[in-house]
């Protein structure tokens, strides 16, 4: 039973506790019966070898008391102050030895949340595209679950959850999150004299896979429908700043890329907001070649980005996180 396999961790015993003992109005949690559930996964691009599955379990699901109730509280956690900054529901992983209903559970609860989101999504004016488009990073993402584990799941069901709480949106080859500054890089903001600071409102970019290169020409065509975007939808918050928070901004990629490459022209829009010094070696891995745990012997160089990744590594170096921004 996926609670009992809960229980046993005393992690999530503890966020079971917490989500129990949460106060707030009831929310109605209502899947999508087995005929129509197909459709809605299939709208939300999931990636259709996992259609089946989720299908299947959903019924399993449905004659779990237990879990259902567990799903009810989910819902209801995840959509209490919808579209707020920083509210939203973090869902943990679950383990392996929660077996398939856990590996998929994280899905289930955000198809149970949609209604909530389109009616967040309806309210704000949003472009039933933009909505569209943004909530595909579902099967996105579950693409990268089965890339990476041969099976359907969600890797980090806390990043979805930023797409379905009214956070982030896709526009373009980008998504931008409503977010603010930090503390490091609001100084940085400060510090040019932009009249901004920490805690201030800004856009953090961030660059999804599967969405082909990262060209100057899209960058520019995501930059300019955000722009009006947030203008139009969220008039009440300015922003002035854009963020990103990226390998793709480590400065020691200019010494293996062209300085016409799309990657290198990305990172002349920003300017470094502060050094990184805890290197990450696991995430360029992760996010060029699938797997952050792939061993660095193995690895191809069938292109420039991964000749530039992998060498350096071979060497001897590290890679490190990029924090920048520019002005909007």
């Amino acid at each position: 039973m996926l609670l009992e396999a809960l229980r046993a961790d005393a992690r999530l015993a503890e966020w079971l506790r917490d989500l129990e003992c949460e106060a707030g109005p009831r929310v109605e949690a209502v899947l999508p019966d087995g005929d129509e559930l197909p459709d809605v996964l299939l709208d939300l691009s999931v990636p259709h070898e996992d259609v089946n599955e989720l299908v299947a379990w959903r019924a399993r699901l449905g004659e779990d008391a237990e879990a259902m109730t567990l799903l009810a509280r989910c819902v209801a956690r995840f959509v209490r102050d919808m579209g707020e900054m920083g509210k939203g529901w973090e869902p943990p992983p679950f383990p392996a030895s929660a077996g398939t209903l856990g590996r998929l559970f994280h899905v289930y609860v955000f198809v149970a949340a949609l209604p909530y989101v389109r009616a967040y999504h309806l309210g704000r004016g949003v472009p039933e595209e933009v909505s569209r488009r943004t909530l595909a990073d579902l099967g996105r993402h579950m693409a990268v679950h089965r890339r990476r584990r041969g099976a359907g799941g969600l890797l980090f069901p806390w990043w979805i959850a930023l797409h379905f709480h009214g956070e982030l949106f896709q526009l373009g080859r980008l998504q931008f999150q409503r977010a603010r500054l930090g503390q490091r890089t609001g100084r940085a903001v400060a510090a040019k004299g932009a009249g901004l600071g920490p805690g201030d409102p800004c856009l953090s970019l961030h660059i999804p896979d599967f969405r082909g290169p990262l060209s100057p020409a899209a960058c520019e065509r995501s930059l300019a429908l955000a722009r009006e975007f947030f203008a139009e939808h969220f008039p009440e918050e300015r922003y002035e700043v854009a963020v990103c928070h990226s390998w793709l901004l480590d400065p020691q990629l200019k010494r293996y890329l062209a300085a016409d490459s799309n990657i290198i022209r990305f990172q002349d829009r920003f300017e470094l907001a502060y050094e990184e010094t805890t290197p990450d070696d696991g995430v360029p891995i992760g996010f060029v070649f699938g797997d952050p745990e792939l061993p660095v012997e193995g690895l191809p160089r069938r292109n420039s980005v991964e000749r530039a990744v992998v060498d350096h590594l071979r060497a001897g170096g590290h890679w490190y996180g990029g924090h920048g921004w520019f002005p909007l």
